[in-house]
Formats: structure tokens, C-alpha cells, sequence
């Protein structure tokens, strides 16, 4: 059932109140049939990430729904046009397919895997990555970066 596939995440964020440390659970629900039209622009800019457009003029657009910016974790949604671009992972990466179709080939090895709604794949931090984006893809990921982003 492809279609009712969902991605869930329990975040714990740190809340201090009156010198006392406390955790709040937030639930998310990513799935196929939900509406993303919040998304922003995400271009292809990140000097970190050293992108290189190889087909087409992919359009990324995304929501960040926990963590970002000076933060070590970050969960939310990315959209991309179709097209390819190779670029630089900033963090491990568990990714999960809502909609549309990608290829991904890791660079250092040579391997490629293609993924589809429902699909989850994982990628490393400073990993070189080629995402050939077949059809227009949403994906609901949770990355990791020690150092933060």
C-alpha cells in the first residue's frame, strides 16, 4: 500500500523552565497524500555542499520542521524537479520516498540504487552523491551532523 505509506518522527527537544530541564515530544506525520505546498525555495547555492547541475534545471524546495540552522539534527521535507546535480552530503541522512522517483549513485564506489515511493535509504556525511531526479520526488528525511549544521 504505497499509498499509505508514512514517515513518523519523534523529536525530544530541551525546554528549560525555571532552571528545570524538561522533554517535549513533538509528533510529525510525512506521508504521499499530505499537502506541501508551504515548501520554500531551496537552490543549489551551499558552497559546502559543491553542487554541480548534470541534466536539466532541477528546482529544490523544502521545510524544515525541527533543528536547522546552529543546530545538530534536522527533520523535515525536500521536493526536487526533475534534473541530476552532484553534491556533497553535510550530514548522515535517513531519507524515506513519498512520491516520484530518484537514482542515486555514490561516487566513491560507483553504486546506484534507484527509489520510489515508500523506499528509505541512507547517506553519510561528505559523501559525493549524484541524484538523478527521474520524476518530481518528496522525501521526508532526519539528518545528523555532530558538528552541527
Amino acid at each position: 500500500m504505497l499509498g499509505s505509506f508514512f514517515f513518523v518522527a519523534w523529536v525530544e527537544l530541551g525546554v528549560r523552565f525555571s532552571g528545570l530541564f524538561q522533554l517535549e515530544r513533538h509528533m510529525h506525520r510525512y506521508a504521499a497524500d499530505q499537502d506541501f505546498d508551504t515548501l520554500e525555495d531551496w537552490p543549489f547555492t551551499n558552497p559546502q555542499s559543491g553542487y554541480k547541475i548534470l541534466r536539466g534545471e532541477p528546482k529544490a524546495s523544502g521545510r524544515m520542521d525541527e533543528g536547522g540552522a546552529g543546530q545538530v539534527t534536522r527533520l523535515g521535507v525536500w521536493r526536487c524537479t526533475a534534473g541530476a546535480f552532484e553534491c556533497t552530503e553535510l550530514g548522515d541522512e535517513l531519507q524515506s520516498i513519498l512520491t516520484g522517483r530518484i537514482r542515486v549513485t555514490w561516487l566513491a564506489d560507483g553504486s546506484t540504487e534507484e527509489f520510489g515511493p515508500g523506499d528509505s535509504f541512507y547517506t553519510r556525511k561528505g559523501q559525493r552523491v549524484i541524484w538523478d531526479v527521474l520524476e518530481d520526488v518528496t522525501k521526508a528525511f532526519f539528518s545528523y551532523r555532530d558538528e552541527g549544521f
